[in-house]
């Protein structure tokens, strides 16, 4: 599991953020209701919640987080058009201008997710859907969830 976390890590550092910069901004999304920047402004609100600078409340009942947290060291992806109660109907129109601002946004939001956990040991940080999760489960979720999106624009990975 530690070859896994160092391998998804990497691609989350170096291989992410290159990848999600080859997409056009105009590409239509393969599922779902987001473009481009929306998908990654998306990210970066993800990136925020993994790294504990944004808060959140477990909504998930207390007896089904490890059947949820089982499904993030498994190798199976998130389905297409999963729901999260958590966005809105209608995607929030980008806070950005450019494609290159929310990528760099993005881009800071994982080098400050990397550097928090490698000062503070054994930091957990709430996920609504899957509780509590230490560095590794963070890896492993943020790995699916960027694989999810760059598929979801037509990116193979």
């Amino acid at each position: 599991m530690i070859e896994q976390i160092t391998e998804k890590a990497f691609f989350l550092r170096n291989e992410f953020i290159p990848a999600l910069q080859k997409i056009d901004v105009n590409t239509p999304a393969k599922w779902g209701k987001m473009n481009v920047m929306q998908m990654i402004e998306h990210m970066a609100d993800f990136v925020r919640l993994a790294s504990g600078k944004a808060e959140a409340t477990i909504l998930t009942d207390a007896e089904k987080i490890p059947a949820m947290q089982n499904f993030l060291r498994s190798d199976k992806p998130f389905r297409e058009n999963t729901p999260n109660i958590l966005l809105p109907d209608s995607p929030l129109p980008p806070k950005h201008t450019a494609k290159e601002g929310a990528t760099d946004e993005l881009q800071e939001e994982v080098m400050h997710f990397f550097d928090i956990y490698e000062k503070e040991e054994g930091k957990t940080c709430a996920n609504p859907f899957f509780g509590d999760l230490d560095y590794e489960h963070q890896v492993q979720l943020l790995h699916k969830h960027s694989t999810h999106h760059l598929r979801q624009f037509g990116v193979a990975v």
